[in-house]
């Protein structure tokens, strides 16, 4: 078959897109579209780590701390959320054996993260509006600073974003509770009870341990979604107060006067935020790690009890860590600052921990193990938060937070190696797990390139977060440009590693092309021709 014959069909045509179901659809949707965000954040990191070596014509100043303000937003939302809806909305009704509450609110979910994202990266990309994604009042509402017009539109993009993720929210409790038609009736409150944890703790003091209704893959799910809701109304809410200030300056009326508490407004802003970078991420992922584990090996995860324990001890943890953003912040009381912000915190190197040893453990009773793809990148991404939480509970003491505060090191050895290779690795080993089973078997078109991609972001990862590091620990700043070059030495080498990380997404990205086929990556937009109940691949 001809390059160009591959490129339009497929890797010997194996992908037939008419032929997969709406869930199917549904879930490629997603992963298409968050890798396309995600083609964005990298583009735009790259313009940055340049930006930081020597000032690019094209891009002013105002343009690069804009840049700076939407590249987390987009990676999160628009990539990582994509993504993970995805994964999400098939999994669960695909271990559970039963059909998605509902393919149209899953749709919908689609388009609002999308059209929401966009419009947030476009309004901040033509208005400039760069508040910082730190959003501390009231800077978001400066309106002699920024745009309101460009305000208002990067708020309501967001705002849209949430929408979105609330229905996500809605079809997995709802998909997990409910009774099929003409099922025999599911008891919704035990369910929500063992997807909840309840009866993985209770397990714990019985002698006559009782199975579990719901698979702990779906419990980490069914968990994590708890922080997400928590975090869509905070956000949803803070939001709307921002846009309360954009739209009467429209209007006309000068709302500064108004009493807003900036401490108060930063604890809960912070608050909300940290359900996603401390909560929600890492249960997350701890669920991904558990289902890839047994998936991988076809034995059952080690310490189950206990893993579904640390779920339920890491989301009640979750909610009380967040004044560790705030251990420099002068203000902020103390007790707040030793209680939440170092003591609580250090647990989540115990929970990430167990979670760490549980997977591993998984892996090691079934050894030997053919070093697959799936498994290849999940160890990557139990290397980069082998590497990243260490380095967040390290920040997480007042005397080291004086030093490391609003440091390169924060960004880097925490925050770009946890999401980068923790996390998107960890979301890689899924894509490659899944790909065969959302295509009807379609094979990878190349090997070779799926060992680039490994090898490229794998190396790029932590050799970006390492230079970075490297950089604020000697003294650095994050959000600042240095025009002097004091730095250049450490920003050229970050800038080499995330070159090959570009290198590494390309090569991924042109192997899935060349797979599926562009007739194909387009057919999964198109609507299902796959009728029946059944919306689950056989």
């Amino acid at each position: 078959m001809s390059f160009f014959k591959t490129l339009i069909n497929g890797e010997q045509g194996l992908f037939k897109g008419e032929s997969l179901t709406p869930m199917q659809k549904l879930a490629l949707r997603f992963v298409v579209v968050g890798l396309v965000f995600y083609a964005i954040v990298v583009v735009e990191g790259m313009i940055m780590r340049i930006f930081e070596i020597s000032p690019i014509p094209l891009f002013s100043q105002e343009q690069f701390f804009a840049i700076m303000t939407a590249h987390p937003l987009v990676g999160i939302f628009g990539s990582t959320y994509s993504i993970v809806f995805g994964a999400f909305l098939f999994l669960v009704p695909f271990l559970m054996k039963k059909p998605l509450w509902s393919i149209k609110m899953g749709n919908w979910t689609l388009v609002l993260v999308t059209v929401g994202t966009f419009l947030f990266w476009f309004a901040g990309f033509v208005s400039h509006y760069a508040p910082l994604y730190t959003l501390y009042w009231p800077l978001p509402a400066d309106f002699n600073q920024f745009s309101v017009w460009g305000g208002t539109f990067f708020i309501v993009g967001i705002a849209i974003v949430m929408v979105g993720t609330s229905l996500f929210i809605i079809n997995i409790f709802k998909t997990i509770t409910y009774t099929p038609e003409g099922w025999e009736k599911q008891p919704a409150g035990a369910l929500l009870g063992s997807a909840l944890g309840i009866s993985g703790f209770r397990n714990l003091f019985r002698k006559n341990k009782k199975e579990h209704l719901v698979s702990l893959p779906v419990a980490a799910i069914a968990r994590g979604t708890v922080d997400m809701a928590f975090n869509t109304g905070i956000i949803l809410f803070t939001g709307v107060l921002i846009l309360i200030y954009m739209v009467g300056s429209l209007l006309g009326f000068d709302l500064k006067t108004t009493a807003i508490d900036a401490l108060l407004y930063k604890n809960w802003f912070w608050w909300g935020l940290d359900l996603i970078a401390d909560g929600l991420v890492l249960i997350f992922v701890a669920g991904t790690w558990y289902l890839l584990a047994t998936l991988i090996t076809g034995k059952k995860l080690f310490m189950e009890n206990i893993a579904r324990t640390a779920l339920l001890v890491e989301l009640v943890v979750s909610w009380t860590v967040w004044s560790h953003h705030l251990l420099s912040d002068q203000s902020q009381p103390g007790i707040l600052k030793v209680l939440s912000g170092e003591m609580v915190t250090a647990l989540e190197l115990i929970t990430q921990g167990l979670a760490f040893f549980i997977t591993l453990a998984t892996l090691w009773s079934a050894r030997p193990l053919k070093m697959t793809n799936p498994l290849k990148f999940l160890l990557g991404g139990l290397l980069g938060f082998a590497l990243a939480v260490p380095a967040g509970i390290m920040q997480a003491d007042v005397g080291l937070n004086r030093i490391l505060h609003n440091t390169q090191w924060i960004i880097g050895p925490h925050v770009h190696v946890a999401v980068l290779v923790g996390l998107t690795m960890t979301l890689y080993s899924a894509i490659y797990f899944l790909f065969p089973i959302l295509t009807n078997g379609a094979k990878m078109y190349s090997q070779k390139l799926v060992n680039i991609h490994f090898w490229c972001h794998l190396v790029g990862g932590i050799g970006m977060g390492a230079f970075m590091g490297m950089a604020g620990l000697k003294g650095m700043l994050r959000r600042s440009l240095y025009i002097d070059g004091e730095f250049n030495t450490y920003m050229i080498l970050a800038a080499l590693a995330g070159t090959l990380l570009l290198i590494g997404f390309l090569a991924f990205f042109f192997n899935i092309v060349m797979s599926v086929g562009i007739k194909g990556a387009i057919d999964i937009f198109l609507p299902a021709k796959v009728k029946g109940k059944n919306l689950l691949p056989e």
